[in-house]
């Protein structure tokens, strides 16, 4: 037998800044500049942020004289799936993009998951920028390198890992959202206290008002903090061996409740019925007191969103749905479940905590 073994092993830095700064957006094409990142930009957007920022962030390439192109898709998650992902890297093909472009992920969650996608596989890897201009956008999505696009078998299933450039979060662009639109953050807010930090819980409890009332300082509190919490959960296991399990709290209920609402249910609504649906598992299996759990459904509710499956969804398909989901294990469910505000739960030194169908099926 002849063996030649091909020796790979190296050590890369993926470090990159997340830039917190109102007035951002304007300053992002000089900044790309100045680093050389590259010499076309790809500005990957949707209908609704196109019609807001994408003529002025354009324009401020071209201020620098860097080329670039915006390609816009339709607004929705419907929207994040292969096909969508297909037609814009045939957009960069007819447009002549090459290995000396960049990707610019310019939106929210969405738009973020699709470009990064985009970014991870066109020519084999571009080097890619985050601009989130949601609050779920800014404290979860754009940081740590998921890329993703849907299926109808569920979501994210399809997708790499993907380190961004860099992380530009201007918080001006968050005054054009509605409060549906904030509500849709404050779900991943609530799930960063949770999981991390009792301090960022109580601030919640306390300052609601503030969020709703679009205070920028109120908003950059929230998104420094889930920024932070993130970060550290990424830099200690970025390909989610363990630790970074943690931020499903709430997403393998929650996701089987998007997907099987057709995305009628939005991302953030499905995450708040998730933390609760979840979190009566946590306190039936002991893991976690009954009265932490009340006071996580008076902060969803507080935040205007819902805390019930729909009375419409079979408790089977349910279940049919979460053994599909990207953290099962041998068909068996996982969880993440809390043990205190501010800290999860962990068995064997393990935060996926396999439960079993009968129990769900009692609890739901």
């Amino acid at each position: 037998m002849e063996n030649i073994r091909i020796k790979l092993r190296k050590t890369e830095d993926k470090s990159y800044d997340i830039v917190i700064e109102e007035g951002v957006l304007k300053q992002i094409p000089s900044k790309i500049k100045k680093a050389g990142l590259g010499h076309r930009f790809a500005i990957i957007t949707d209908s609704t942020v196109e019609s807001l920022y994408g003529t002025q962030l354009s324009e401020e390439f071209i201020k620098n004289n860097l080329a670039n192109k915006v390609i816009t898709f339709p607004a929705g998650e419907q929207n994040k799936n292969r096909d969508t992902k297909a037609w814009i890297e045939d957009q960069m093909l007819l447009n002549k993009f090459g290995r000396d472009s960049v990707v610019i992920a310019f939106g929210g969650g969405v738009v973020g998951d699709i470009a990064g996608y985009v970014a991870a596989t066109y020519t084999r890897g571009l080097p890619y920028v985050q601009i989130p201009t949601t609050l779920v956008a800014c404290v979860d999505s754009s940081i740590g390198g998921k890329t993703a696009v849907d299926t109808e078998h569920g979501k994210n299933l399809i997708g790499a890992f993907h380190q961004p450039w860099a992380v530009y979060i201007d918080v001006n662009t968050l005054l054009t959202l509605n409060d549906k639109e904030i509500r849709e953050g404050l779900a991943e807010v609530i799930k960063y206290g949770v999981i991390s930090d009792d301090e960022l819980f109580s601030f919640l409890e306390e300052n609601m008002y503030l969020i709703f009332s679009y205070d920028k300082k109120a908003l950059t509190h929230i998104i420094k903090r889930g920024c932070e919490i993130k970060a550290d959960v990424v830099e200690k296991d970025e390909k989610e061996s363990n630790l970074r399990k943690i931020l499903n709290f709430g997403h393998t209920i929650g996701h089987a409740v998007e997907n099987l609402s057709q995305y009628k249910i939005s991302h953030g609504e499905a995450i708040s019925i998730g933390m609760v649906a979840e979190g009566k598992l946590a306190v039936e299996m002991g893991l976690w007191k009954e009265g932490e759990l009340n006071q996580l459904v008076s902060l969803i509710k507080k935040a205007g969103l819902p805390t019930q499956i729909p009375d419409y969804m079979n408790i089977g398909d349910i279940i049919a749905a979460m053994k599909l989901d990207k953290k099962s294990r041998s068909g068996q469910i996982e969880m993440v479940l809390p043990k205190r505000i501010g800290e999860m739960a962990s068995i064997d030194e393990n935060y996926g905590i396999k439960i079993e169908e009968s129990l769900i099926e009692k609890m739901l």
